[in-house]
């Protein structure tokens, strides 16, 4: 008997069959639906450190290929662009559902990370970035609809702090296993390490992942005690009803203001996962190594207080105060960072701190801003959470893409520093006592720079033989590869380096102007600002709930 037979004849599916058919008639158990919850959250981590491994190995990725910085940018931007019309697609999650979308995606991700290390040049190694950030635009979208599925809204902020851990967590990840094995491993292994592990989660996910029916998923459930209410309503569902216009219903102010605050809020965190470990080795001369252990701090203290953050959300139920607060933490914390961009001598754990406290104010921000996302698009159709997660994704990418394309135009000293800080830096060590003897004689040697190698008029060679020394001028020819490259590359990287602090300084002050903005949009977005209005609001649910299976009963 075929799988669509099996399906149609109402019989449990096969080991096959759950390959592909995964809903679930009923709402599951504590224990199943936090397992369902744990599958997403860990492939949401595994899906981010795909991602995000390539950044803590830039510099070397760009070395290896000979991309210039701006190139390297570009990856971004495309990738961001592609991912953010993937998430438009994702939108049909709330007609073909959530889960295939995850297990598939991460496989195919999976794939791409592995092949990434053996393509031949730039424009394959781009083509790959690009269909990999495709399918985490899609991945994006489904993972938190299956979140919001198995949550109802008391718990929210808790499920959607956990699912928020994902890139957070992958983040760490990230630069824990960088910072661990780079001494011993080329950048290519750091890719095949990431590669690895998504596949061995797929496993899992492939195995045991699962969803809610459309007739359940469709409903809003308040608290678990709801439970009863809504599998009753959802047996009075004809099966195969999938009503229009969800995009109609969801493309309003308060669905799509918030979505571009968030974007802009987030402006911080997606240049520092972009560009942390070149802007710390541009500015204050950071190793690849050093700049991840940095990093550390930062997603640390952001997975904690996601959890936390949703925890207390939950328990006062209200989202909005605690948006504000940690919107307004982020602002100031933000505003010190970017002043210390042109103090040099800044110490390392000013930094580890600083992101701590910036870790911190993410997530008392994040977190309820999830839950009160998820909320207001189920204020506006239920059945329309996919479709409003495809909103936030594409303004997300697309805001991302745009600030992307933008830093290079905005801090140009990051071009010569990276292309050729480190060859100047090494020049000026092998070149240091020719460079001295050059200085000592700068006339005779601006003349004899007219002239190429064994052309130098026998007058003036004798010249230079006189006023500097047979030693000394053998001295200044052998290292004259790298005197070239201090003519070519050096006054240039001295400029880069004098303003790339400055540089950096406005930009972070662009992305404290990014999270200025978000505090706007908190107020457009669903919830009660004070405590026990929202429990008086549960309480009338609760009573109504009571109200409707009393009715149910009584017509059984």
């Amino acid at each position: 008997m075929s799988v669509q037979s099996l399906v149609a004849a109402g019989d449990a599916p096969g080991p096959l069959a759950r390959m592909w058919h995964r809903d679930l008639p009923d709402y599951p158990a504590p224990a199943r639906r936090y397992t369902y919850l744990a599958i997403v959250i860990l492939t949401t981590v595994v899906l981010y450190y795909l991602l995000y491994v390539q950044y803590a190995v830039a510099t070397s990725i760009m070395a290896h290929y000979d991309m210039s910085f701006r190139y390297f940018v570009m990856l971004s931007v495309a990738g961001n662009a592609v991912g953010a019309f993937a998430s438009l697609v994702a939108g049909l999650a709330d007609r073909w559902g959530r889960a295939n979308m995850v297990v598939y995606g991460l496989l195919a991700a999976a794939v791409l990370v592995l092949f990434l290390p053996s393509a031949p040049d730039k424009t394959s190694y781009l083509l790959l970035f690009c269909a990999l950030y495709f399918v985490e635009g899609i991945v994006l979208v489904a993972t938190p609809a299956l979140i919001r599925d198995f949550s109802p809204q008391v718990g929210r902020a808790t499920a959607m702090g956990s699912w928020t851990m994902g890139p957070v967590v992958g983040s760490l990840v990230v630069t824990t296993v960088t910072s661990a094995t780079l001494d011993t491993a080329a950048w290519q292994d750091e890719l095949r390490y990431a590669g690895v592990t998504a596949l061995v989660v797929c496993v899992v996910a492939l195995a045991g992942l699962r969803e809610l029916s459309p007739r359940l998923r469709d409903q809003v459930m308040v608290s678990l005690r709801d439970r009863a209410l809504v599998e009753a309503r959802a047996r009075d569902i004809p099966s195969g009803v999938a009503p229009g216009g969800h995009w109609r219903r969801v493309l309003r102010l308060d669905v799509v203001g918030p979505a571009v605050g968030i974007s802009l809020y987030l402006l911080l965190y997606y240049a520092a996962v972009g560009n942390l470990v070149v802007y710390y080795s541009a500015v204050f001369g950071y190793s690849e190594q050093r700049a991840n252990a940095l990093g550390n701090w930062y997603w640390a203290a952001s997975a904690v207080a996601l959890i936390a953050a949703g925890v207390l959300s939950d328990r006062l139920r209200v989202r909005k105060p605690l948006m504000l607060l940690g919107g307004v933490g982020s602002v100031a914390c933000t505003a010190v960072f970017a002043s210390l961009a042109t103090h040099p001598h800044t110490g390392y754990y000013t930094f580890a701190w600083l992101f701590v406290a910036l870790g911190v104010c993410s997530g008392l921000a994040y977190a309820p801003w999830m839950a009160a996302f998820t909320e207001t698009v189920e204020r506006r159709d239920p059945a329309a959470t996919a479709t409003g997660l495809a909103v936030w994704g594409w303004i997300l990418r697309g805001v991302v893409a745009v600030s992307a394309a933008f830093l290079p135009l905005a801090v140009t000293s990051v071009t010569p520093l990276v292309e050729h800080g480190q060859e100047v830096q090494a020049a000026q060590v092998k070149a240091g006592p020719a460079l001295a003897v050059v200085n000592a004689h700068p006339a005779l040697f601006a003349e004899l720079s007219h002239y190429p190698p064994g052309r130098t008029p026998a007058a003036l060679a004798a010249r230079a033989v006189r006023e500097v020394g047979p030693a000394d001028l053998a001295l200044v020819q052998k290292a004259q590869p790298e005197l070239d490259v201090l003519q070519h590359h050096g006054r240039q990287v001295a400029r880069a380096a004098e303003d790339g602090p400055g540089q950096w300084r406005a930009w972070w002050l662009v992305c404290t102007g990014g999270q200025v903005a978000f505090l706007g949009f908190v107020f457009l977005m669903r919830g009660r600002w004070s405590p026990r209005r929202a429990r008086e609001d549960a309480e009338a649910h609760q009573a109504a709930v009571e109200r409707a299976l009393d009715r149910l009963a009584r017509e059984a």
